[in-house]
């Protein structure tokens, strides 16, 4: 006998209570964990090998926003209600209940328009104003690297953003910036901004059914949905290809990458996290900026090394400190 919708949402949400309880877990012990701060010779390595580099490659996660309060996915917060980010990210569930996956998004939304870039987002911008060779590979879509002055062109995101929409019909091709918080006045907004709308919260009745939805003014038939990249969906060609030439001009030997920050990331999702070993190939130094060094996989990192344990909101401008006061002082 197939279970009923019902028990099987029961299951659902059983089971995600459990999983955000060991998040809390590992992040309560994680919080314990006391890192020692870079030592002067390290810092004073890494200062010397930043000033002398020209192309840079940067490798952008989670970790950078969440001191800026953006939960990171493989965390408690990172949950709505009793989903998370992986049960609601997916066209067939946009396809079958458009309203709760807006919903969704409607609370991503205004968590990212609530939240400010913290000082390692504008430490990374600053650099880059400055290091025109650097190019920034972005995983967040909360578009708090351009919200600090990051230049458009030396960055790309790779996963989209919560601020651009386009139609769920790809043939239709219609695409077009967008931050109201709400989207539609149908849909709720939490006082304040950016609170999380927890597993155990009991939200007011509101209705909001799918005709009330964005639609696409295009063709006029089919609902619009956020530009971010839903498990199962291709990453963007066009951005992966601007990638893959600017390393393929390290790989030719007539510039070379020289460094590689890779910052907030656990880099478990691929092809970004291949990018690592292509830098190194390419002639790269590697400086990792996260709250635990990995013992495996793409992001263990090798002896010539640099490794920042922390949050990278405090450890990424230490780390640019030097560079970027001589910068400051050069423009006066």
């Amino acid at each position: 006998m197939p279970l009923s919708k019902d028990f099987k949402e029961e299951l659902r949400a059983k089971a995600n209570a459990s999983l955000q309880r060991h998040f809390q877990s590992l992040e309560e012990e994680t919080r314990k964990t006391k890192n020692e701060p870079p030592s002067p010779e390290m810092l004073a390595d890494f200062a010397s090998h930043l000033k002398s580099s020209t192309r840079i490659l940067v490798l952008i996660g989670a970790g950078l926003s969440a001191s800026s309060g953006i939960p990171t996915y493989r965390s408690a917060g990172g949950f709505w209600r009793t989903y998370s980010d992986q049960q609601l990210a997916k066209k067939a569930v946009f396809e079958e209940n458009p309203v709760l996956v807006w919903q969704f998004y409607n609370y991503r939304r205004q968590q990212a328009k609530a939240a400010l870039p913290n000082p390692a987002h504008l430490a990374l911008a600053e650099l880059a104003k400055k290091k025109h060779g650097l190019l920034s590979v972005n995983q967040n879509v909360d578009e708090l690297c351009q919200r600090a002055g990051h230049p458009e062109s030396q960055i790309q995101n790779l996963h989209g953003s919560l601020f651009r929409v386009r139609c769920c019909d790809d043939e239709c091709g219609y695409e077009v910036a967008n931050d109201d918080v709400p989207i539609v006045s149908q849909l709720p907004v939490s006082e304040p901004p950016g609170v999380l709308d927890s597993a155990d919260a009991d939200p007011e009745p509101y209705e909001c059914t799918a005709e009330d939805l964005p639609h696409c003014p295009q063709c006029k038939v089919n609902l619009l949905r956020p530009t971010t990249v839903w498990f199962g969906e291709g990453l963007p060609e066009t951005k992966v290809k601007k990638i893959d030439e600017w390393l393929r001009e390290g790989d030719a030997g007539d510039s070379k990458v020289d460094l590689m920050l890779v910052i907030g990331t656990s880099t478990m999702v691929w092809p970004a996290a291949g990018y690592i070993g292509r830098a190194r190939k390419a002639g790269a130094r590697v400086a990792f900026f996260n709250i635990e060094a990995k013992t495996a996989g793409a992001a263990k990192p090798e002896d010539n090394d640099w490794v920042f344990l922390g949050d990278a909101a405090e450890l990424v401008p230490l780390a640019f400190e030097m560079e970027l006061r001589v910068s400051e002082q050069s423009a006066r």
